[in-house]
Formats: C-alpha cells, structure tokens, sequence
C-alpha cells in the first residue's frame, strides 16, 4: 500500500456484473482490483502475488467460498490474508461457518455499496495496525537483545575491573605490610635514638598515607556496587576528635598553621553513629583544609541538635538528634564554576590539581558517607578567601556503660610455664616471612618457614606446629589449597587412629606439646568481603589482611592458642593513628557462648547461614530480634559486625549448633 494505492484487493465472484460494481466503486476509491470468477483462479491469483484483502463469494461452480477459504488458511503463504464473505445467504449458520473457517467480515447480497467501502476500510486499517504493531514489537524485541548485550559487556566490565582492584589491592599491599611491618619491629629497638625513631615515624606515617589512597578507591569500588553498610556503634566522640587533634596538630604546625577544634557545651560526649565513616569524613575534611592553606587557621566546629527531652521521650532513645560538623579553612578557596562538580568521582578543583596528590575521591566518599548516615553536606568558598565545608549527620545519645575500651599496651614476651609453641610461617615473599620472624621469635615463639603450600605441607607433616600463618596467593600450591590438603590429611589421620586405638580425651592445646589440630589462620593482601567464605570454606579458622598491626596477630593467637603474654603499657601517643582507624580490636568473643546458647535453634542457624554467606544485611536484622533482655549479646555481635568479623559469627555459631 501507498500513497497512491490504499491496497491491493482480489474480488472473487461468479457473477461478472457483480465484479463489475465492487471493481468500479473500489478502483474510485484508491484501491488497485484485480478479479477472478472461479475459486481455483482466486487461489493461485492470491499465491502469485499476495493481496491486501480478498472480497469472497460462497457459491460459486468449481469451489464453494469455503472451500477456497480453507486452503487459503492452510497455506503459510496466503494464510494470513484477511477474507471478507460476499454471499445472498443469510442464514445465521452460513454465517456462523464463515466465521469458523477463518472469515473476518461478512456481507449479505444485496449490498450497499457505502457497507462494502466501511467494512474494507475497516479490515484494511486493521491490518494496517497490525502491521505497525508486528515492527514496533520486532523493534522492542531488537532494543531488548541489544540491552542485555550492553547489561553483559556492564557486567563483563565491572568484573575486570573488580578483579583489577582486587589484584592491584593485592599487589600494593604485599610491600606495603612489609614497609608498616617492619616499622613496628625497629620502634621496638630501645637504643634507636631520637632522630632514627622519628625518621621511622615518618616512614610509618608515609606508608599509611599510601593505604589511605588504597582504602579510598576499595571504598569507592565499594560505594558504586552498592555494598557499603551502616554500622552504627556507642563510642567516646570527645575521644574520637582528641584523637584527630592530635593527629592534624604536627601537620599545622609544620605549615605555621592554627589549628581550632570548637566543641558546642550541649554536644554529648558519648553517641551512637557510624564511628569509622564519620572518622573518615572528618579526616578527608581537615586533610583537605590542611593541604590547601598556607597560611591563616583550620578549624572544626561541632554543634548539637536535640530532639524532644521530655519525660515521655527518655526512653526509648531519641532517634532525631543530630550532629553538625564545620571544617572552615583561609585558604586558597575555590572558584564557584567547580563547586558544582567538587564531589564528582576524580575530580579535582585547580588547586587540588597543582597539589599532585590524592585521587579526587576523598570527597565523593565522604558525601556517600554523609548520606548513609541520614545527613547531607554543603560546600561554600570565596576564592582567595577560604572554603567551609559543612555536614550534618542522624546521631543518638549513649551510656558511658555501652563504650568498650581497651588498654594499650604492647606485647615484650610470653609468661612462664607454657608449652614451647611452634608456628609456621608460609608466605612466598620473603620480606613477609623475614617480618613474621622478627615478630614473633623475640617473644619467644618458636618459628619455621615455607614459601609455598607444598613446602608448607612436608613441614607440617613432619613438625606438627600449633599454628599456621598461611598466605593466600602462591605459586606452586595456594594456601587455599594448602588448607584443604592439612585438613584432610587430619581427619584422614583422625580415622586411622579411631579405628587402632580406643582414644583419651584429647589435651587443650595450649596444655599439649602435639596439637590435636593445627590453627590456620590465613593471611591475605584481599580487600574485598567475598572471599571470606572462600577462606573459611577450605578450612583456615580465621583470616588476617595485610598490612596488619601487630597487636592483631598476638591477640588471635592468644584467641585460639591461649597464649599468656607479658605486656608493657604504651602512652596514647605513641600508637600510630592509622591503626586505630582501620583495624578493629578483638573481643572477648568467648564471653558470648553463654548468652548464644540460650537463643533459639532456629535463630542460630539463621545467624550462623548469614554470617556464612556474608549477608551483612540479614545478620543486621536477625540481631536486632534480639530480646531487650540480651542486650550486651546484641552490642557485641553488632560489634562483631561494625568489625566485618563475620568469621567469629559463624565460629561461635557453628560451636553451639554442633
């Protein structure tokens, strides 16, 4: 059909008069006609060069309309031409079978001209329509394949690029765990002199820059899937902004700089938000302050906005109280045309660009924390005048009973009367393992080597340590592999010794000479949660990442060797920062099996599923119906959870369960 033919109609009637009319009226009409007066004439006419419509008679010498019909509809060919019925019957039967045998129309002679015109209009519009309707479908059926070929390559994409943040993660962290390390060791030397231990501090501090350039593109990679949590936790907030204080107080003072924390009286010293996702807002805030002023002051302020404080609304807790937090600087200020896109993801105003430092997503992190945490941030600057950032944030009140503590101290050695414990070290660098060394053999463990899982294995075989530090990532045999070959071979060794002797009750290991079973705790430069399952499932009891802290690795072998230590206390100050920022310290996770077991069976293999398959989100819910009446098992599994320590969730679970 075109503009100058509205379509192409086939009259089939045996009466030429009648051919003649229908031909005459149509043609007037626009329409091209052709007709035939036998139905076998119709059907090879309509085969040979489909039409639009065919305009059928039903009595007819050679083939009835029902006939020519029915073979038209069994041809794929002409099947789907639409056939409207001319005929004198006018019997509803007639008209009934029509129908049946595929007829979309029928007309009873004789006819009116102006009924035949509508009744084709009708059928052709309506093929017309359908017509449209098959593209637009075969359209939309074509932007769905091409969408899901674009949703593939995505996902293909945001793969390798996970794998490349993962490797890169891997990769930068093995020489960093050595370089922070190290560090840890020689600060321990008393007879390094003033100069050598700040030298060594400057180092530390240096290479703990470079992981908080680490940790901001993990936590962005994290931010764009879309698995960044809250975690919220009840700690000491004064304590928390003496802590930065003192951190940013020696880099103002190396820039000649003033440095101002002004704390609102009504500000409450103990409350309930994300501490670590605020740390870091507040940390990215004053760096950035810091680096962009040259002269002037820094300085932070922190207000308090509080809810209802009627007697009805002490308890339960308020829930809209908020923090509002300030960082105002005088320095070099930003131009307004950059404002708009200050926190987009690397990017970088002009005077972040001349610094040639930072990754430009200090910023982007910070806003997505702000958000997560029920508030938002605003940005204001003059240029050449200085800049005010300023966030505000959900925060509730909370008892001094609820912050958990922890004394500093440093571990020098181990108590008298403990078995002589034998600890493997398996890493293929040789700087992780030479640092394992000089870790532990000065306490008083005694320490072997391997570089990989096949060395690893003959050592175990042959010294049964207590317990096994075991890279990940090896060439040769993995420690993934290198796990699940010890515990086989255990429990291989466990069934040879049940089916020859009638067994004793096994010693604790931290009483017996010969562990009963090796502790594996891996250790791994992987940043990223999912291959916690990976680890546990192959039989480590627990895992580390790199680079670590050493309180870390004495206090999960005091965890699961009972290990009894000999500690000196530490100032504050001497502590590195950095570490109390980004590792956790150890609970006393055994204190919670008493309240554990008293739970519901069916609670705990819930708990112990979720922690299994590192569901943060369900074990945050299954936690919070935890009864009122077990609220310190609640706060300590909610710690658990701030800590990403999923793995002692499932331990303990699992212990009960079994």
């Amino acid at each position: 059909m075109t503009e100058d033919n509205k379509g192409n109609i086939l009259i089939v009637d045996d009466t030429p008069e009648n051919l003649q009319v229908l031909s005459a009226t149509l043609s007037d009409r626009g329409y091209k006609v052709r007709g035939v007066i036998k139905g076998t004439m119709a059907i090879r006419a309509a085969k040979s060069a489909p039409p639009d419509l065919i305009l059928l008679d039903i009595k007819m010498p050679d083939l009835s309309g029902y006939e020519v019909c029915q073979q038209l509809k069994a041809d794929p060919q002409t099947k789907e031409i639409p056939v409207i019925f001319i005929s004198a019957l006018d019997e509803v039967l007639d008209k009934v079978k029509a129908f049946e045998i595929g007829g979309v129309d029928y007309i009873t002679k004789p006819f009116q001209v102006e009924e035949v015109l509508a009744r084709v209009e009708h059928q052709l519009t309506i093929k017309r329509l359908q017509k449209q309707l098959l593209t637009q479908n075969e359209q939309l059926q074509q932007e769905i394949v091409d969408r899901r070929k674009a949703e593939a390559a995505a996902a293909a994409a945001s793969k390798a690029k996970s794998q490349f943040v993962a490797n890169m993660s891997h990769e930068l962290r093995t020489p960093l765990n050595a370089i922070l390390g190290f560090t840890q060791v020689l600060l321990r030397d008393r007879h390094l002199s003033s100069e050598q231990v700040e030298n060594l501090r400057i180092i530390s501090r240096s290479g703990e820059h470079l992981l908080d350039l680490i940790n901001d593109v993990l936590d962005f990679s994290k931010i764009e899937a879309g698995i960044i949590g809250l975690y919220e936790t009840s700690f000491d907030l004064y304590r928390l902004l003496d802590t930065l204080e003192e951190m940013f107080q020696i880099k103002c003072e190396q820039k000649n700089l003033i440095l101002n924390f002004l704390v609102s009286p009504d500000v409450p010293q103990f409350v309930k938000t994300d501490e670590k996702k605020l740390r870091v807002c507040l940390t990215n805030l004053l760096g950035n302050a810091i680096k962009f002023t040259s002269y002037g002051s820094v300085t932070l302020r922190v207000q308090a906005v509080l809810g209802d404080r009627s007697p009805a609304r002490q308890d339960p807790p308020i829930t809209n109280d908020q923090l509002i937090f300030e960082v105002e600087d005088t320095g070099c200020g930003i131009a307004r045309a950059e404002l708009d896109s200050l926190f987009d993801a690397f990017v970088q105003a002009e005077a972040g660009k001349k610094a040639v430092e930072g990754t430009g997503l200090g910023l982007t992190i910070t806003r997505s924390y702000v958000e997560l945490m029920g508030g938002k941030i605003t940005v204001s600057s003059v240029f050449g005048q200085g800049t005010i950032f300023k966030f505000n944030i959900q925060a509730q009140p909370a008892k001094p009973a609820e912050i958990i503590t922890e004394p500093l101290q440093r571990v020098i050695g181990l108590q008298p009367n403990q078995i002589n414990y034998r600890i493997l070290v398996v890493d293929d660098t040789k700087e992780n393992r030479l640092l394992m060394v000089k870790l532990l053999e000065p306490i008083g463990f005694e320490v072997k080597e391997a570089e990989n899982g096949e060395q690893a294995l003959e050592l175990w075989e042959k010294w049964q340590p207590h317990l096994i530090w075991l890279d990940t990532r090896m060439p040769v045999m993995d420690g993934i592999e290198a796990s699940k070959q010890i515990r086989l071979r255990q429990s291989d060794k466990r069934a040879e010794d049940t089916a020859t002797f009638s067994p004793s009750p096994p010693l604790p290991v931290a009483a017996s000479s010969s562990p009963s079973q090796t502790i594996i705790i891996a250790l791994t430069a992987s940043a990223f949660e999912e291959r916690r399952g990976e680890i546990l499932a192959a039989g480590c009891d627990d895992f580390v990442r790199k680079p670590f802290p050493e309180q870390l690795i004495f206090a999960k072998m005091a965890e699961y060797l009972g290990v009894r230590y000999v500690y000196e206390d530490l100032p504050q100050s001497t502590l590195a920062y950095s570490r109390k920022r980004y590792y956790a310290s150890e609970k006393p996770v055994k204190l919670l099996l008493q309240q554990l077991a008293q739970m519901p069976q069916t609670w705990l293999a819930q708990l112990y599923q979720a922690a299994n398959e590192v569901d943060e989100e369900l074990v945050a819910q299954l936690i919070e119906q935890i009864p009122e009446s077990y609220t310190p098992l609640a706060k300590a599994l909610s710690d658990l959870l701030d800590d990403f320590r999923l793995d002692i969730i499932v331990r303990l679970t699992h212990s009960i369960i079994k």
